[in-house]
């Protein structure tokens, strides 16, 4: 994504989610909304939010490349958001809501992280590790195994958020 010197212009719009229905279509939506500040950041467009006893604890967006760090997913730095917010490395009763199935690692984070739930959007048939390529959740040797909601949650919103920013990369001038 580097090289280019304002990404390309987002066509999506922010939601704004009822704050009296606190269920899993307002999470992501939070979550919607975080993918749509790394698309104007030039970062692919995934959000992440982690919820506990109904209030927002972290909230992230990829900034792999304006952090220059590999490791800079949106689970990641939401994960690391949300141990520092409640002082404690075990996520105990946490739910990640994220707009694609997570990475290999991000996947190996939300278990260690000893989150209750994982709710992501799109799934991912290539690197997904949450059910899509493979499901490190259901390994027989795990310590710790998470509830899944896997698709379906504004999937289609996010699909076509992702989607786009691609094709609008790959369609932009080469400078």
């Amino acid at each position: 994504m580097n090289g280019s010197p304002t990404p390309p212009d987002c066509p999506f719009q922010k939601r704004f989610p009822s704050q009296l229905v606190r269920d899993d279509v307002f999470f992501m939506s939070l979550a919607f909304n975080q993918a749509i500040d790394a698309w104007r950041q030039d970062e692919v467009p995934i959000g992440c939010v982690i919820e506990r006893d109904g209030e927002v604890i972290a909230a992230a967006h990829n900034t792999v490349e304006s952090a220059a760090d590999p490791t800079a997913h949106a689970e990641m730095i939401a994960i690391t958001q949300a141990a520092r917010r409640i002082g404690d490395w075990r996520l105990d009763g946490a739910t990640l809501y994220v707009t694609k199935e997570p990475c290999p690692m991000c996947s190996g984070a939300t278990l260690m992280s000893r989150l209750k739930r994982v709710c992501y959007a799109v799934p991912d048939p290539k690197m997904g590790c949450l059910g899509g390529a493979t499901n490190v959740n259901d390994l027989p040797r795990v310590n710790h195994h998470l509830e899944l909601t896997a698709g379906g949650v504004l999937e289609d919103e996010c699909r076509d958020l992702i989607q786009a920013f691609f094709r609008a990369k790959r369609s932009a001038p080469e400078i």
